[in-house]
């Protein structure tokens, strides 16, 4: 056995993308998700144990664990096998180098962010980055925190991690990759990151990947700047902390979004688990999108600040066209979360998380402060205002009851209000497109999945099948083909079969298996022989009365000898059956 074949086999599909994707067992063997390599609101990916397979009926990814993490992580195949062998604490075979200049990039990139992690933390720790342990002082941060959250320094000079680059020996090329160093016009190369707190930034599986930097000078422009975008950074797909913190979201069954790092670490010391923060950006699908794999609920707690306020209001739309359970939550006393943690207590913070309002009623209160609701004008103005998040609201009877609520609050007609939704819901109904896929036979699904999972079946079945012209009815007849040829070749195995179909077929294969309801445990070899023996006598019916109809047309035709010759034959037919 190969190394790729021996890393599939150690490694189970279903917890390396439940690491990803929050699964739900849908079936003996099936779990699905929402699939992470598109935008969609009901679950259409599906992973089978069994097979160790996965396959979205929405945008039709598919493929084994390795492809997973090769679509997921954006790498190599090599890289796919190192960072699953890596998780798993199984040994990798010497390699001497990777197989293309992308994948050796991308290795370098990655190494760069190892060194660059070493040596702020080392620089955190020495003389210079005495200033920066002060300010982690002042804010609350423990050494402890500091230690567990990677917390580092870059220095004055400019030429601390350069000096390291140059001496590791990489090229400009990939120092220029890295994301961490700047190239001049006249082809010299600087840090990116000078005086500052250093926040390193993992991707969802745990790899250092960026940083983000908070400068010490009070007079810097940037008060926070990140790594520019890189082979394996892009900022618009990531959230801070993420990685820490899917396992409290899953658990809490919800997410809470805050604006900066700090706030991030803050939260999360006060035991809030489940806290993860933008980086530096606004926020976009790609994040709620790598939020609502684990959860569908989520508190919005930004800054008590305009500015907060209006990122919290502009995040509610996107939160929503995402089909996200949206709660604001707003701190008095104008402190930021981390502050509000560490003034007034965790249980203080827990206390408020629970009792975050849902965002219609947030946005209600933001109209009453927008419009002047004194005029009609204005109370009409403050309902258009409300209108669309109200409708992205997923349960009619919810949407209605909303609706005339916040009406009464801002005193609007609640006939306005049913003409508004009534003719939503026509535009709604306007654009619905349905599309019907015609069932596949029970019986050939019941084959299908049983010569599939099933040795001695097909051993039993197959010789029969092959002669069987009931089978040329199936839809799945070119599939059952090419099931029979794997198994003259002596191995049948699911990723094998989905290699040598074309699309149409893949997509039948896949029905039939991924999305199969039954119990494995009574698609037996008995259940298996019923299917055929209901095959056969199907199949003597439908020659039996082929036969007769030829008999008559011979006699029609005059044809005695040929008459008899086919009486015969449908004798001895009938005899058999």
């Amino acid at each position: 056995m190969d190394f790729k074949e021996q890393l599939k086999s150690s490694v189970d599909i279903v917890n390396v993308i439940g690491d990803y994707v929050r699964l739900r067992k849908s079936g003996v063997s099936r779990y699905t998700g929402l699939c992470p390599f598109h935008s969609e609101k009901t679950p259409s990916f599906s992973v089978h144990a069994g097979h160790q397979f996965y396959k979205c009926f929405g945008c039709g990814a598919s493929g084994d664990v390795l492809k997973f993490v090769m679509e997921f992580e954006h790498v190599s195949f090599p890289e796919a096998m190192k960072l699953l062998a890596e998780r798993n604490g199984i040994p990798m075979p010497k390699r001497a180098e990777y197989a293309d200049a992308d994948t050796r990039l991308r290795a370098a990139v990655f190494q760069i962010q190892e060194l660059a992690q070493e040596a702020y933390r080392d620089q955190l720790a020495g003389p210079s980055g005495a200033e920066a342990r002060r300010y982690l002082e002042k804010r609350g941060v423990s050494p402890e925190m500091s230690a567990q959250f990677g917390l580092g320094y870059a220095e004055r000079s400019g030429r601390a991690l350069l000096r390291i680059a140059e001496k590791q020996g990489f090229t400009p090329e990939q120092m220029e990759n890295s994301g961490l160093l700047g190239r001049r016009e006249d082809g010299s190369f600087y840090d990116r990151f000078r005086n500052r707190l250093m926040f390193p930034i993992h991707s969802e599986s745990g790899k250092v990947i960026a940083f983000g930097g908070r400068a010490l000078d009070p007079g810097e422009n940037a008060k926070y700047i990140n790594s520019a975008d890189s082979p394996i950074y892009k900022k618009s797909a990531v959230l801070y902390n993420l990685h820490r913190a899917k396992e409290g979201i899953r658990k809490a069954d919800r997410s809470v979004l805050v604006e900066g790092y700090m706030d991030a670490i803050g939260v999360f010391a006060a035991g809030v688990h489940e806290v993860v923060a933008s980086c530096g950006t606004a926020l976009t699908a790609q994040q709620v999108q790598a939020l609502r794999r684990h959860a569908h609920k989520i508190i919005v707690n930004f800054d008590p600040d305009a500015a907060g306020a209006k990122a919290a209001e502009a995040s509610i739309d996107l939160l929503l066209d995402e089909s996200m359970h949206v709660r604001i939550m707003e701190l008095d006393g104008g402190l930021d979360p981390d502050e509000y943690c560490k003034d007034r207590g965790a249980e203080a913070y827990r206390g408020k998380l629970d009792k975050a309002q849902t965002y219609f009623y947030w946005l209600a209160d933001r109209a009453r402060a927008k419009f002047d609701l004194r005029t009609a004008e204005g109370r009409v103005a403050g309902f258009q205002f409300l209108l669309p998040a109200i409708q992205r609201l997923p349960d009619k009877i919810e949407r209605v009851a909303v609706a005339n609520d916040v009406a009464g609050y801002l005193g609007v007609d609640a006939g306005l209000v049913l003409e508004n939704f009534r003719k939503a819901a026509q535009d709604r109904r306007d654009k619905k497109v349905a599309s019907v896929r015609e069932p596949l036979r029970a019986d050939e699904k019941i084959l299908l999945n049983l010569l599939i999972s099933d040795a001695e079946a097909r051993q039993e079945l197959i010789p029969e099948l092959e002669q069987l012209p009931a089978v040329e009815q199936f839809a799945t007849r070119r599939i059952f083909k090419a099931l029979f040829a794997l198994h003259a070749g002596g191995t049948v195995a699911y990723e094998e079969l989905h290699a040598r179909l074309e699309e149409n077929d893949r997509e039948l294969l896949a029905s039939a298996v991924l999305l199969d309801e039954t119990d494995s445990s009574v698609t037996s070899l008995s259940l298996g022989v019923e299917c055929l023996r209901s095959l056969q006598r199907s199949s003597l019916k439908t020659l039996v009365a082929e036969l007769k109809g030829r008999v008559k047309e011979a006699e029609r035709s005059g044809n005695l000898r040929e008459a008899l010759r086919l009486a015969e034959e449908l004798h001895n037919l009938e005899k058999a059956g």
